[in-house]
């Protein structure tokens, strides 16, 4: 059985794209999402404009995932058309490239440390340092963990946090963040006066409320969910870390593909290099790696995962409100 930094040395060979499938999944996922996109404007139907809606935020969810491969540096590497292509999805997507590649990074530098900052990722608080928290601290830290919270992370993930906070923050540097938002701003208002309602909430703001809910969701899940592990930031290790603060959510085919496997994300975090559409394969080839936590989109599992919040250290485990009453 193979362990730690040796398991990342063994996943190498695998940390190797497959160009002409990188640019196949890329162009035909831009290709079908426009499709969906389509079908939101010249179809006649209410049903059916909302039918197309929803394919379109799933398929916006699958985009995103192959942006952030890009951004790993995991396909289409030294590509300027892949640069531009991706460059321009960001700004669409209201994550521009400066500030999702280093909250990213940050967040897999980093991941389940205990007292780390939150660049990146949900916060996290031991059950003693909740305790101590006066209310208002308290208040924003059950807010920003809250279902609606993630639930709408259009708003509060990309709006709030990826634009709004990070330009607040350092101006010079994440510019762009602005001019995202400005942009998706206008690009709203345009359609909602030229093209009405309708066309606005199945063109524009339904497939952005699904992506950014469900991206919000799987990246909240997979980092918490039960059975997951924190650690004090001198006892972590980022080979332990990828492989029990990370899960695996388990999808049938569909919604693997829709998601761009980013439900192996177990092995994501171990080796980051691996293109996503390889991730099937390590697990299919190491053992050691299908021996993992375990969650799924079952409203069970969805509810086991939301109503974790806290570190319990005495109990080494992630813990409801309830339990600390």
């Amino acid at each position: 059985m193979l362990h730690g930094k040796e398991l990342i040395l063994a996943t190498r060979p695998y940390a190797k794209e497959i160009r002409s499938k990188s640019w196949w999944c890329t162009l035909s996922t831009i290709f079908f999402l426009s499709l969906a996109f389509a079908g939101t404007v010249f179809i006649p139907y209410l049903a059916v404009k909302i039918l197309f809606s929803i394919i379109a935020g799933l398929l916006l969810v699958r985009m995103f995932i192959i942006y952030h491969d890009h951004q790993h540096h995991s396909i289409l590497i030294n590509s300027k058309m892949a640069d531009f292509i991706m460059t321009t999805f960001g700004f669409f997507i209201l994550s521009p490239t400066s500030i999702w590649k280093r909250s990213h990074d940050h967040h897999h530098k980093h991941n389940s440390k205990l007292f780390s900052a939150s660049i990146g990722s949900y916060p996290i608080a031991t059950r003693k340092k909740f305790q101590e928290m006066p209310f208002r601290e308290k208040f924003t830290y059950l807010t920003i963990r809250h279902p609606l919270t993630i639930g709408l992370g259009y708003f509060s993930m990309f709006i709030v946090g990826m634009c709004i906070a990070s330009f607040v923050s350092n101006p010079r540097k994440h510019y762009d963040s602005l001019i995202a938002l400005i942009l998706h701003v206008t690009a709203s208002v345009l359609i909602f006066v030229f093209f009405g309602w309708q066309i606005w909430f199945c063109l524009f703001f339904l497939p952005f409320i699904i992506a950014f809910g469900l991206g919000a969701y799987l990246f909240y899940a997979q980092h918490n969910f039960p059975g997951v592990t924190f650690a004090e930031n001198n006892e972590w290790a980022y080979e332990k870390a990828a492989l029990e603060s990370s899960s695996y959510m388990m999808m049938n085919p569909v919604m693997a593909w829709l998601t761009g496997n980013i439900g192996y994300h177990h092995i994501h975090h171990l080796n980051s290099k691996i293109p996503f559409y390889r991730l099937p394969e390590v697990m299919r080839d190491f053992k050691e790696l299908q021996n993992c936590k375990r969650t799924s989109l079952s409203p069970r599992a969805i509810f086991a995962c939301l109503r974790l919040k806290i570190w319990d250290q005495e109990k080494h485990e992630m813990v409801g409100l309830r339990d600390i009453r």
